[in-house]
């Protein structure tokens, strides 16, 4: 086990870090600083936590933040921070879609790292000048596609990756959720509004928010390149601008000898699914499948065997699974902490920067390169299904 109190690991200092979005009421920016809280690797120190000067000042007084280093303008914090002896450090972007870009490219040209909630942007023209933003600056960037996190999620990829299931077949990714059933964005629920808003979320809903999440995951565990996609995009809510529900079918790149095919559905019109994020792997030798709903719990089937059941720090966990577990096998670790050790993840790689080298291999993060590949897979959900299906090159 090895992300607190290791002793293989020397105690740093602190990241210095700030945030933009997330201010009074917004559920990813509260979860967001205690990821970054939970194993200790980062002080929170600045913040533009609302473009409303009010609400931004009252959020940085809720947090106990500095007045002086709460802002309602995110240029402003970059330039101000970026001259400061003890600015920040790493910034975490916390807004609706469309800002990430704007926000994100004013950090990167000042050195600050970035640590962006998913999608990467709005859209795929952002996306494409966030790419080569962030490959004009020295700064890391980091995307929070955290359920690559999960230790059993680590152990799938690596059981995948050693050949444990042979060569991969099939690819079976869900993402269901039941909360925008109703019309919820015409009450003024703030997360509805937005994320079914296109100025604000961009061209994908249900896809954007979610199926980015469970195709990242299709893609982290099985090891594969996505080649061609063909989509069935619904907005089943009347008056919903936004795909409510998806289903995409899949044709993955060659690898070993096998050319895989997979399965997508997303939707958050599914009354009686919260967050029903899974992914089901088969190969020639056997198959795994992985549910957040018990995310210390990973199924394994070798072919004609009976099936076992692997837990998390338990018998047979691997050491990709044990160098993000916490606590004893029996103890459940969940949502906050697979969230967690992307930011642990992340402050690896940061600490190593400052320190003028580079990461273990073993450090693995979502990086910019992920959330391309994620608004290429909107982009082509949509393309498609406006063709009525068609088969869609990546």
């Amino acid at each position: 086990m090895a992300i607190e109190g290791s002793s293989t690991e020397t105690r740093q200092k602190r990241i210095r870090l700030g945030m933009v979005g997330g201010g009074s009421g917004a559920f990813i920016g509260a979860v967001h600083r205690i990821a970054a809280r939970l194993d200790d690797h980062y002080e929170l120190v600045a913040g533009a936590l609302s473009s409303t000067p009010e609400k931004a000042e009252a959020s940085g007084r809720e947090l106990g933040l500095d007045p002086s280093r709460v802002y309602s303008d995110y240029k402003e914090m970059a330039i101000r921070e970026a001259k400061l002896k003890n600015g920040i450090e790493a910034v975490a972007i916390v807004t609706p879609n469309h800002v990430h870009y704007a926000a994100a490219k004013e950090f990167l040209k000042r050195g600050i790292h970035v640590i962006c909630d998913k999608p990467l942007t709005s859209t795929l023209a952002d996306a494409k000048k966030l790419k080569k933003a962030a490959e004009e600056s020295e700064a890391l960037f980091v995307l929070t596609h955290n359920y690559t996190g999960y230790p059993m999620v680590r152990q799938a990829r690596e059981m995948i990756a050693n050949g444990d299931i042979g060569a991969v077949r099939l690819v079976q990714m869900e993402y269901p959720q039941d909360w925008l059933t109703e019309n919820i964005e015409q009450s003024g629920q703030k997360q509805a509004a937005w994320r079914t808003d296109p100025a604000r979320s961009g061209a994908g809903g249900s896809t954007g928010d979610i199926g980015t999440h469970a195709y990242n995951l299709g893609c982290f565990v099985s090891g594969l390149e996505l080649e061609e996609l063909c989509a069935d995009l619904d907005s089943f809510v009347g008056g919903r601008q936004l795909d409510d529900n998806a289903h995409v079918l899949m044709r993955f790149k060659e690898k070993g000898g096998a050319r895989a095919k997979g399965m997508l559905w997303c939707s958050q019109v599914a009354p009686g699914h919260e967050n029903g994020l899974m992914v089901r792997v088969y190969g020639t030798k056997g198959g795994l499948e992985w549910t957040q709903k018990d995310p210390n719990y990973l199924w394994y089937t070798p072919f004609g065997e009976p099936k076992r059941l692997l837990t998390r720090a338990g018998a047979g966990a691997s050491p990709a699974a044990a160098r993000v577990s916490r606590i004893p096998s029996g103890h459940p670790e969940g949502y906050l902490e697979g969230f967690a050790n992307i930011y642990t993840e992340a402050a690896r790689a940061i600490y190593a920067k400052r320190n003028g080298g580079k990461a273990d291999p073993a450090v693995v993060y979502p990086t910019l390169d992920d959330g391309m590949k994620g608004m290429i897979f909107v982009d082509a959900c949509v393309r498609s299904s406006q063709r009525n299906g068609a088969w869609i090159k990546i």
